[in-house]
């Protein structure tokens, strides 16, 4: 089995209840008659008759529930909500309202937050920002998390290295020049994704263009730092840099350009130095090695709010919720 059909069976088990605001996209109902027939998780999907008719043509979503967030029953509990949350913002309820009208991923995370769902998956057709600027003043933090950051899931065939294939990308959506402090969290958050979703032990490399020590600049200082910092906030995780990418990942060059690594040749967890490199970097392995990207998937939210990619595909959009279900079940 696959990774994603792992994670898919995993959802299974423990059925949760996903919400889907993008009933604007067809892509959406495409992908949600799909994890309706798999019985993947239970699906609200938020939009006007007219939206979800227009959209979902020719589509089984009958065993989806449809929010009419103008007619919902529980529209104006979450209007209250959502204005207490906001409260020393000078939100009122007029704006409320409107901001959740106009904006359904804002009226998923009151949802999420008054208990209704367990997580949401958008991005379709809205820009990272848009998806976690609601997320971030509803939902709000995990606990004892220092940043918010975005990873990708990355399945790539035929492949002998990571864990069979599969790695965790990061940041690849979010934190555009992370300083070491920010960088060393992604780090320890990238590598506690990985062991939840993969199931196996982490062994995370801070990517840079130099290899312990085989070149000197700035941006190689930041990695060096970075990698101090995570090893003393995570001393049980096997995490080393700074490492280039094939002394990470290949076994014979990581032997050779940094023979003392436990990580090196062996990585599955890659932290990219900036938004840059890994935003580059998951798409060449995406399109050159036509592996599968499920992402960016966020960490660091108190409830599981993940973002897509807007070029995603439908079948994207099934892999995304069902992490995304999975990541509900750790929350129990």
């Amino acid at each position: 089995m696959g990774f994603i059909d792992v994670i898919k069976a995993r959802a299974k088990n423990d059925k949760k209840t996903i919400v889907l605001p993008e009933s604007m996209d067809r892509r959406t109902f495409v992908a949600a008659e799909q994890i309706l027939k798999e019985d993947l998780a239970n699906l609200i999907i938020i939009g006007t008759p007219e939206e979800v008719a227009a959209n979902s043509e020719g589509l089984d979503i009958s065993k989806a529930t449809i929010v009419n967030p103008f007619t919902y029953e529980k529209t104006q509990e979450y209007v209250d909500l959502f204005v207490e949350l906001r409260k020393s913002k000078g939100l009122t309820p007029e704006d409320a309202r409107a901001t959740m009208m106009k904006d359904y991923a804002y009226y998923g995370c009151l949802m999420i937050k008054n208990g209704d769902a367990d997580g949401m998956v958008s991005g379709a057709c809205h820009s990272t920002a848009n998806t976690l600027r609601p997320c971030l003043q509803i939902i709000k933090t995990k606990p004892g998390t220092k940043l918010v950051s975005a990873f990708f899931l990355m399945e790539v065939p035929n492949c002998e290295y990571g864990e069979n294939g599969t790695f965790v990308f990061a940041d690849c959506g979010l934190n555009q020049n992370p300083n070491p402090d920010e960088l060393a969290a992604i780090a320890i958050s990238s590598a506690e994704s990985f062991r939840m979703l993969v199931e196996k032990e982490p062994k995370v490399a801070m990517l840079s263009h130099s290899s312990m020590g085989s070149a000197k600049h700035d941006d190689v200082t930041k990695v060096v730092e970075a990698t101090r910092i995570a090893k003393e906030s995570a001393p049980e995780l096997a995490l080393d840099g700074e490492l280039q990418l094939d002394a990470a990942i290949v076994p014979s060059i990581g032997s050779s350009k940094a023979p003392e690594s436990k990580v090196a040749g062996q990585a599955n967890v890659l932290v990219f130095p900036d938004l840059d490199a890994g935003n580059i970097g998951y798409k060449l392995v995406q399109r050159l090695a036509k592996a599968e990207a499920y992402g960016p998937m966020c960490q660091g939210i108190a409830k599981p709010v993940n973002d897509l990619s807007r070029g995603c595909s439908a079948e994207d959009i099934v892999g995304v919720v069902a992490i995304t279900a999975v990541q509900a079940q750790m929350n129990d």
